[in-house]
């Protein structure tokens, strides 16, 4: 019995090492952003979104409401290992992956048509109303 549990433990260990490097793996940041600034205007009111692109990561991020954000990796989920950077779509209500096809919606970054198979990597935020100070992280 002990060799089988041992064997069922290596091989879940090795199956769940491999599908985790088929993931857009998250890339690792923290920093400080101000929607005041004139680069960030459109975040000034809600259903607005920018590109920014944060050193070693690309954000897209989107104001759904006066508190609420949603903070994008601009990276396609539908090829991993190469991935594409996505755009907003000039209806400005989807995010496209031009090399495949794929689209997402930029209010919540869902999956909407493939290939792709995954919604949007999202990183989380912190946000001070008062000073617009929108703090950018992940973990």
């Amino acid at each position: 019995m002990k060799t089988f549990l041992l064997l069922f433990l290596a091989m879940f260990t090795a199956v769940s090492c491999r599908d985790r490097n088929e993931y857009l793996q998250p890339a690792y940041f923290s920093f400080m952003v101000n929607i005041n600034e004139p680069s960030l205007f459109d975040l000034s009111v809600p259903t607005g979104w920018v590109y920014y692109n944060g050193n070693n990561v690309n954000l897209i991020i989107y104001r759904n409401d006066l508190e609420v954000f949603h903070v994008f990796d601009a990276r396609s989920t539908y090829n991993p290992t190469d991935p594409c950077n996505c755009e907003v779509a000039s209806d400005n209500v989807t995010i496209q992956d031009p090399c495949s096809g794929s689209k997402w919606l930029l209010s919540d970054g869902f999956l909407l048509e493939g290939p792709a198979t995954f919604n949007l990597l999202e990183y989380d935020y912190d946000f001070d109303l008062t000073t617009g100070n929108l703090y950018l992280f992940s973990q």
